[in-house]
């Protein structure tokens, strides 16, 4: 276990100092906000013909019974992924500086990734807003109790609590039902107006189209046998990225009162140190605590931050193999703020 927190004097005098130096960081990054379009036209050729040219290949061999071919959907799922991170950057406006070009970029990519891109950028935009706020949970983010919360629960929500942080609940069951099911209907956002409405019925309707076309020309089961894994593989790994970009042993909350956006940005969010292949795929989206700090700043851009500012290189810094470790947690910790197993809560 932790250390009990120091002297609460000390406590404020270094938030403030924390606070600070968060803020400046904020002015520094605004200098990398300014996207290149033909950059910009270049990462979306470069994710998206691969993608479509391996799932046509995955798709031949499923029709002649070729079922090696379907080790193709592996890499297809990779490409999916990097699509996805596009969306995301058009959701920021980050991807191009006209509005309507995110938009409607981000739209047909959502087609792609079964994502209706107006709902989702509503919701996601909530996440930023208040990210580490524990009196603001609930809406894009990883559903998260403290340990008095949790310890105050009935048996039966303790267990529907941990049933949901399972391992195979939260990478297996959980993917799968948010990007096929979930994402069907506005969840969350059902008396929001007509705009979720019409996110995700003119999303439904452009998935519905080529999925009807292509089980014409397939076949069901083979158009299935490639369209699942891809889907499968390419949302428990959006979801394992999201989770680990947040759910770090070291990251921050605090309640609304204390509550900074600069700091919750640079010390809520890990640094989460990629190998260079999957730095590519998963579009540096790792460097997740300057991306919430600045979240206009284009993906491609934020390695030169990294490179321009090393110091920020160590800030929530967690490697590919520390990650597997965040499984574990589960409850944060509001006497030593940090997020903690159930087993250490238990035994606290």
């Amino acid at each position: 276990m932790h250390a009990p927190a120091t002297h609460p004097l000390s406590d404020r005098t270094e938030d403030a100092r924390i606070n600070d130096a968060s803020r400046a960081w904020s002015a520094i990054l605004a200098s990398y906000r300014q996207p290149s379009h033909a950059r910009s036209i270049w990462e979306i050729v470069v994710s998206a013909l691969p993608f479509a040219l391996l799932w046509a290949l995955a798709g031949i061999a499923a029709v002649n019974g070729f079922w090696w071919g379907l080790l193709l959907t592996i890499p297809a799922a990779a490409f999916l992924i990097r699509l996805f991170i596009l969306q995301h950057d058009c959701g920021h406006g980050a991807l191009f500086t006209q509005r309507a070009s995110n938009d409607w970029t981000g739209r047909v990519i959502g087609v792609l990734t079964l994502t209706p891109y107006d709902y989702w950028r509503r919701t996601h935009a909530v996440h930023h807003a208040t990210a580490g706020n524990l009196d603001k949970r609930g809406i894009g983010d990883v559903d998260t109790l403290t340990v008095r919360e949790y310890q105050a629960l009935s048996y039966w929500n303790r267990a529907r609590y941990r049933l949901y942080r399972h391992p195979m609940v939260m990478f297996g069951f959980g993917p799968a039902w948010l990007f096929i099911c979930q994402y069907r209907l506005p969840i969350g956002l059902m008396r929001a107006g007509m705009r979720p409405w019409v996110s995700t019925l003119a999303t439904n309707l452009g998935i519905a189209l080529p999925v009807a076309l292509l089980i014409w020309l397939m076949g069901v089961w083979p158009f299935l046998a490639v369209q699942l894994p891809i889907t499968l593989m390419a949302a428990t790994a959006g979801v394992w990225l999201f989770y680990v970009q947040h759910q770090f042993e070291e990251t921050h909350w605090s309640m609304d009162e204390d509550w900074n956006f600069q700091r919750a940005a640079l010390h809520g969010s890990s640094h989460y140190d990629l190998p260079p292949v999957l730095r590519w795929f998963s579009g540096n989206i790792g460097i997740h605590h300057v991306h919430h700090l600045s979240s206009k700043v284009p993906f491609y851009r934020l390695p030169q931050i990294l490179r321009d500012h090393p110091e920020l290189r160590s800030i929530g810094r967690i490697t590919l193999w520390q990650s597997f470790a965040c499984v574990r947690l589960a409850l944060w910790d509001e006497r030593n703020k940090c997020l903690v197993s159930f087993r250490e809560a238990r035994t606290a």
